[in-house]
């Protein structure tokens, strides 16, 4: 069934909204506001429908065409104007966030990387590529959903420039070690199931199927700041907005330094930061708490390197939250994975002391699920967000909380 729509907004993950005759919701992908188009239904549901573009009737003016990205998978604003893409993501928060109550509608949200000293592309410092057998031969690339198949990228346009220079090279030893050599390595290697690739200024482009080298470490700068990183271990994967991200982290901090507990601390680069970039008699004492052990390792090299006196733990931070003290001078760092903070820890924050809370977020509706509870005792004091995975549907947030 197809329908003429049209788009209201666009909603989180880059849908256009609109509704259909019989007053449903329905969700087009790849539709901008404003625009008039023609949508095939591909799924129904009670209150709302998905639907396919079949054509663009009134096009929107930040619509384009013929942007290098337009195939690559998640790649959701392909054929929207950068500008625009930035807007939409800025609406995308506020609304959240109003819809929560949790701002008013004059309430300012700054922006990052949405100017023109920051690239929209050519920025990803890590790509991971799945490799599958089709007609014969075998493809490397992004995996598309929801079909599941598997897009040959012999150029990504999301990749920094030095991955891109080397990606005929890895591409053709992924194919030899796929094709060649005794059949239980090959078969080994085909179980895998991927490549991944990453690149520091300080370490180049390296590449690995399947689990990272265990001896592979990857040095990293932010901010003239170097820090120590496994292989398979996390790292702002667009290193010029992350830039900014630590910056503006480390200035939030800055306004009234004091005892400093970093939880979900990974190898420690925002507590860290803030210690090394902030001079105060005031600072006494920086905590930090990560699940991951080997990330907790690295941090302690890295504070040890840096000359920071800390002191990292390892293990889910809802365990290790009755072991720390927060007072009254407290700033906590939380900078959770995408499923928000674990169960139990906004509780426990929102009835601690602490002066305050920077909050850094990679996804806005666990953002505000979490917020909801620390609202109780703290109010919301500024907030920016950061354009950090631009094309995609994607940006981080960080919002600062003080003490009511």
């Amino acid at each position: 069934m197809t329908s003429t729509v049209y788009i209201a907004k666009n909603v989180y993950g880059g849908d256009g909204m609109g509704r259909l005759g019989d007053g449903r919701v329905v969700f087009v992908k790849g539709a901008w506001a404003g625009e008039q188009v023609k949508a095939k239904m591909v799924q129904e549901k009670k209150n709302f429908v998905k639907a396919d573009l079949v054509e663009v009737v009134e096009s929107s003016p930040q619509r384009i065409e013929g942007a290098p990205e337009c195939l690559m998978p998640g790649c959701v604003y392909a054929t929207l104007s950068y500008q625009a893409e930035c807007e939409v993501k800025e609406s995308q928060l506020r609304e959240m966030l109003e819809r929560a109550r949790l701002i008013d509608a004059d309430f300012p949200i700054k922006t990052f990387g949405a100017n023109k000293q920051v690239r929209p592309l050519n920025y990803r410092n890590k790509a991971v590529y799945h490799f599958e057998k089709t007609d014969n031969s075998w493809v490397i690339g992004y995996r598309r959903e929801p079909q599941h198949d598997i897009i040959d990228i012999k150029e990504d346009p999301l990749a920094v420039k030095e991955i891109n220079a080397k990606l005929p090279e890895i591409r053709k030893s992924v194919l030899q070690l796929l094709t060649t050599g005794p059949h239980s390595v090959r078969r080994d290697i085909q179980r895998c199931g991927n490549v991944t690739v990453r690149w520091s200024e300080k370490t180049g482009v390296k590449w690995w199927v399947g689990q990272p080298p265990k001896d592979l470490v990857f040095r990293e700068v932010t901010n003239l700041l170097t820090f120590e990183v496994p292989a398979g271990g996390f790292y702002q994967m667009n290193p010029q907005v992350g830039a900014l991200l630590v910056d503006y982290v480390v200035k939030e901090y800055s306004k009234d330094p004091r005892d400093l507990i970093d939880l979900y601390c990974g190898v420690g680069v925002f507590g860290l930061s803030c210690f090394s970039k902030t001079k105060s008699p005031f600072i006494r004492s920086l905590i930090g708490v990560e699940s991951g052990h080997e990330a907790v390792d690295f941090a302690k090299k890295n504070a040890m390197a840096l000359g920071v006196k800390a002191e990292f733990t390892a293990g889910q931070v809802i365990r290790n939250l009755n072991k720390i003290t927060i007072n009254e001078t407290t700033t906590v760092i939380v900078d959770p994975p995408r499923g928000g903070m674990e169960r139990g820890v906004p509780e426990f924050l929102e009835r601690s002391k602490a002066a305050k809370i920077i909050y850094v977020s990679c996804d806005p509706a666990t953002l505000v699920r979490d917020l909801k509870v620390l609202s109780k005792s703290y109010r919301i004091d500024d907030i920016a967000w950061f354009n950090m995975f631009s094309r995609t549907a994607r940006f981080e947030t960080v919002i600062t909380l003080l003490k009511k």
